[in-house]
């Protein structure tokens, strides 16, 4: 039976994918025309390490994920700790309440986001980085710790607010569907409403390899947030190198092993300077 509701998780997860990918090829070929090709041949090796972490993910880390969140919420239920009950956000239009989902849920994600590229949790954060060949499938590319970290800030976050289930819900599928969108490899920018939004360009030069453009553009939705904090970062559309300077390895194993190889390594230093 386990066996079973394994295969049925990984089915849905990947039927999950089936009108993205046909949209997001849809949309490259229509603007790059052959060249969306050659960029997907290119990038190859990349979507198979994507698409390994994201099996394993939803193996070992979404149960896991899903145990947890029920979890706090359940403490933070019991604790009373809800900035405003449900009666207030049933008493506002439906499309308000995904606005503040959104927009809130974004404000959130950027702090987090910024921290993620702080010292002690940048090795983990740094899998994601590491794709060379950025396309719709690195925002499928994480390591199990920075998925834990993630969904525990995120949501315990609009869980504080109160937010409804549905709310909290469409948040995660436009966070997740557009943060997929965003890593394409297309030169737009949005013009005037990259004051508003983040476009693809925005992104990309967030995942550039040169340590200038690894401090900027940390918002997924709404690029008033990386503004307002002086983060903002879009000269025009991005051809500068992608990925991390630190030698990860390639593969799907590599990029789960590195990290603690970097914290058995820090480990060590410490032991030594405390023994010298």
């Amino acid at each position: 039976m386990q066996i079973e509701a394994l295969l049925r998780s990984l089915w849905t997860a990947y039927a999950g994918l089936f009108w993205p990918a046909l949209i997001f090829a849809g949309v490259a070929l229509a603007f790059r025309g052959v060249e969306a090709l050659h960029t997907a041949r290119r990038a190859s090796g990349e979507v198979r390490t994507n698409l390994l972490l994201f099996t394993f993910d939803i193996v070992a880390v979404t149960p896991l994920l899903m145990l947890m969140m029920s979890s706090v919420g359940a403490w933070l239920q019991a604790q009373g700790l809800r900035l405003f009950s449900a009666a207030q956000w049933e008493a506002l239009p439906a499309a308000l309440v995904v606005f503040i989902a959104l927009f809130l849920g974004d404000f959130v994600a950027y702090w987090r986001h910024r921290l993620e590229h702080a010292g002690l949790i940048w090795p983990w954060h740094a899998v994601h980085h590491s794709d060379e060949r950025m396309t719709w499938t690195t925002g499928l590319r994480f390591h199990p710790l920075n998925r834990l970290t993630t969904t525990l800030i995120d949501m315990s976050a609009l869980a504080l607010l109160g937010l409804p289930i549905w709310a909290v819900v469409v948040n995660g599928m436009v966070r997740h569907y557009y943060g997929m969108f965003i890593h394409m490899d297309l030169p737009w920018t949005y013009g005037p409403l990259g004051r508003v939004f983040v476009s693809p360009a925005m992104h990309r030069w967030h995942h550039v390899r040169d340590a200038r453009g690894a401090g900027v553009n940390f918002a997924t939705l709404f690029s008033v947030f990386d503004q307002a904090f002086g983060t903002y970062h879009v000269p025009g559309p991005c051809a500068a190198p992608l990925g991390v300077r630190d030698e990860i390895g390639k593969g799907a194993f590599a990029q789960l092993v590195w990290p603690l190889r970097v914290l058995m390594r820090n480990l060590r230093f410490r032991a030594r300077v405390g023994t010298a």
